[in-house]
């Protein structure tokens, strides 16, 4: 009789429901507690928002731009926004055009400038800041890992260059090159190099220390694999950060360099020397300075708002 309980409790545990095991919060990946922490930012993903917005903007530029950025009608000059051109076509038909943010002194579409320039600011200030990072985090793993001597020597060439801001090395490189998009990108990179090179140190050195390092070195890894596969990984933080915000930084100091005659040649679309062309019509065609402003400006928010929401997405302190 015993027995038989025995069993018929067996069996009622057999037949028992299986609860799915709750996939704990410690089994989730790094990078999806990062995700998760960055979605509770409403300033960090409207900043993501509109940085998506922006490149999409750039990469249909061709298709969204009503105009072509260099198409002229010298009839539509410094047009006020919402201005109409009717005009014929070969065929006899009559063709109305829309100026929705008005013309330049050219007779120049500037929404359509506006759009193109976006694919130009954004390409110069990704592009910069990627150049920053790859030859800035080669120098400061480098001095971050080996310390000593060598450490010694590099930190003391990034000290001298600190020492200049960068956006006059930047004028110093372009007036030496001449002024075109690929000096621009490379004298902005240079400039944002030895920052990034002196961050990137800091966070090896603070995690070169530690066992796992010790591990991969007492199993044979070479410096390089320890570097690359263990070093960095773990110190990429703060450089996503960092970079995020000297993409903004870069865009202005392109557009400052644009400003003063040292950016892309003309025709090039580029909000710099829109400002500038603007700057002589102020009083008469405030839009042709505004609107370009307003890009960078709109630019600049989206990357800082997206640049401190990782900040505190990244920030070990902000773990449960």
């Amino acid at each position: 009789m015993q027995t038989t309980k025995k069993l018929s409790k067996t069996t009622k545990e057999m037949k028992a429901p299986i609860v799915p095991a709750v996939k704990s919060r410690a089994s989730r990946s790094q990078w999806a507690e990062v995700w998760l922490r960055l979605k509770k930012s409403k300033a960090a993903m409207l900043g993501l928002t509109m940085l998506i917005i922006l490149l999409l903007t750039a990469i249909f530029a061709n298709y969204i731009a009503p105009y072509s950025y260099s198409e002229q009608n010298l009839t539509m000059t410094r047009e006020a926004p919402g201005a109409t051109y009717t005009t014929t076509n070969e065929a006899g038909e009559e063709i109305t055009r829309r100026y929705i943010l008005g013309t330049d002194h050219n007779g120049r579409d500037i929404l359509s400038r506006i759009i193109y320039g976006a694919r130009t600011s954004i390409q110069v200030g990704f592009i910069a800041i990627a150049f920053a990072v790859v030859i800035g985090g080669a120098i400061g793993s480098i001095a971050g890992y080996y310390g000593g001597r060598l450490d010694n020597l590099i930190m003391r060439c990034i000290d001298v260059l600190l020492a200049i801001p960068p956006i006059l090395l930047a004028i110093a490189i372009v007036s030496a090159f001449g002024g075109s998009l690929v000096n621009v990108m490379i004298a902005i990179g240079i400039g944002n190099t030895p920052r990034m090179a002196r961050l990137v140190r800091g966070s090896v050195m603070s995690v070169r220390e530690n066992e796992y390092i010790e591990s991969a070195k007492a199993l044979g890894a070479s410096d390089a694999r320890i570097i690359f596969n263990e070093i960095i990984p773990n110190a990429l933080a703060p450089i996503i950060v960092q970079g995020t915000l000297n993409v903004a930084s870069a865009i202005i100091a392109a557009a400052g360099l644009s400003y003063i005659g040292l950016g892309a040649p003309p025709p090039t679309p580029e909000w710099g020397s829109m400002l500038s062309s603007g700057q002589n019509y102020i009083r008469t065609a405030w839009w042709m300075s505004v609107f370009p402003g307003l890009a960078i400006f709109i630019t600049v928010l989206s990357l800082n708002l997206l640049g401190d929401g990782l900040r505190d997405a990244l920030d070990p302190r902000l773990k449960q």
